[in-house]
């Protein structure tokens, strides 16, 4: 009975004493512009782990202005699409709207809006509402784009609002205020797309052709009944499909490797050397493309002999178009394993090429580059499109 009650004693004060320690509640991290996933995409959380935030500030006005080759399109809608930490700074909500106006522009709409569903002080922030209206809009839910102009506190007069408020006012049968409204917005910025648009809307003209230029005009065009296979494509309207490439005119060895590059398997190390081989001996009519095959497959980082490295070091390749210091900073992120930077410098150098995509020793560097960092689907990617372009 004494050891009973000396058990209970003891577990007593044992509970007491935890009781009395003080409890550490660390805060949690505020969500910034990156953590907010639009999609799942393999991605890592510490995607831009070592980045830096003026880099995005950078970079991602011309995701969203610039023309993309697929490969680079994928890789952008992959890295803006994911939940990841931010760099120190990046809480800035006109990151976050730089951010949703890239996917927008790159056709992820659908991630865009999951980002922005949950963005905070949208009223607050005209950038950021004018991304979430545009994605509302090229999703189909006018009722949502409305609201959001409704609610808009600041910026208002701005050319787009009054576009986007002159399409609710007449979805709203609100005609004459319609007009008015329409009519402002030309004066303030003349836009003869939206005008004929607009003015078939309030029975004022002939539609026309319908337009996928942006989720409002994409929205005219489908409230008039309008044939949208009839517009013209558009990025925007595009979606997020993944890059195909047409590898048909490849033959041989070069074509067992691309199905190999294609199929996510490991390529045949053997199969990568007789190819580096063929092309140091290849004739002047086929030189140059069989030694771009073997450098972008040589990028890919199979293992590669001591005569392999002597034959790829005599290769004739013209130098591309990016600068030397951009090249640096792309091999040290690679080195780094920052694949977030790494990402993003690869995609201002093909930002700078257009839809064309990277000249072949920048893209040479940008495959290697991005599967050093272990962004291995889109270094296969870049490979795939460059071994398609190759004549």
């Amino acid at each position: 009975m004494v050891r009973i009650v000396l058990a209970f004693a003891l577990s007593a004060c044992l509970a007491a004493s935890v009781a009395a320690q003080p409890v550490q509640v660390a805060p949690l991290a505020a969500p910034d512009s990156f953590s907010v996933p639009g999609r799942p995409t393999g991605l890592a959380e510490t995607l831009w782990q070592g980045s830096s935030v003026e880099l995005q500030r950078t970079v991602l006005p011309m995701l969203a202005a610039k023309p993309l080759s697929p490969a680079a399109a994928a890789l952008a809608r992959r890295v803006l699409a994911t939940g990841a930490r931010g760099p120190d700074g990046a809480e800035d909500p006109a990151l976050l709207a730089l951010r949703a106006n890239a996917l927008l522009a790159l056709g992820d709409s659908l991630a865009a809006a999951e980002i922005l569903q949950r963005a905070p002080g949208l009223e607050r922030n005209a950038d950021l509402s004018r991304a979430a209206a545009e994605s509302a809009l090229l999703a189909g839910d006018d009722t949502r784009a409305c609201a959001i102009e409704r609610a808009l506190g600041v910026g208002r007069e701005a050319a787009y609002w009054l576009r986007l408020r002159a399409f609710c006012q007449a979805q709203a049968g609100e005609t004459a205020q319609a007009q008015l409204t329409y009519d402002l917005a030309q004066a303030q910025a003349r836009d003869a797309v939206f005008g004929r648009l607009m003015a078939a809307g309030l029975g004022a003209g002939a539609a026309g052709e319908p337009s996928l230029r942006n989720g409002l005009d994409y929205a005219l065009s489908r409230s008039l009944g309008l044939d949208l296979s009839r517009a013209p494509a558009s990025p925007v309207s595009a979606g997020a499909r993944e890059p195909e490439f047409n590898l048909a005119s490849l033959s041989g060895g070069v074509a067992e490797l691309a199905q190999a590059i294609a199929g996510g398997q490991a390529m045949s190390e053997e199969g990568a050397s007789a190819l580096i081989a063929a092309a140091a001996e290849a004739d002047a009519k086929s030189r140059a493309r069989l030694q771009g095959q073997a450098l972008l497959i040589a990028a890919l980082k199979p293992r590669l002999t001591p005569d392999d490295r002597r034959r790829l070091a005599a290769f004739a390749a013209p130098e591309g178009k990016a600068p030397a210091a951009r090249n640096l900073a792309v091999e040290d992120a690679a080195g780094r394993k920052l694949p977030g930077e790494t990402a993003l410098i690869a995609l201002w150098t093909a930002a700078d090429a257009g839809a064309a995509g990277p000249a072949l020793a920048d893209r040479v560097r940008i495959v290697h580059a991005l599967a050093e960092a272990g962004l291995e689907t889109d270094a296969r990617a870049f490979a795939l499109e460059g071994l398609a372009t190759l004549k």
